[in-house]
């Protein structure tokens, strides 16, 4: 079904066949047996780097344990 598609595509667009997608907009995609799993590793890396943090402590969760929201 999916070469029949590929080859129905070919006669109407100009285009060529890649294989299968790694990245799209910016975003890793990862075809397995069990599913398609997307991240932004490159780009989190990227962003990192950017702004020269590749060196920092990194943590499980962005705020401390324990602390108390306020208003203020």
């Amino acid at each position: 079904m999916m070469s029949e598609f590929k080859n129905s595509m070919l006669k109407e667009f100009d285009m060529s066949d890649l294989g299968k997608m790694r990245f799209f907009l910016g975003i890793e995609v990862l075809q397995k047996s069990d599913g398609i799993y997307i991240c932004q590793k490159k780009y989190a890396l990227e962003i990192l780097r950017r702004f020269g943090m590749m060196e920092s402590i990194s943590v499980g969760s962005p705020t401390v344990p324990g602390f108390k929201i306020s208003r203020e």
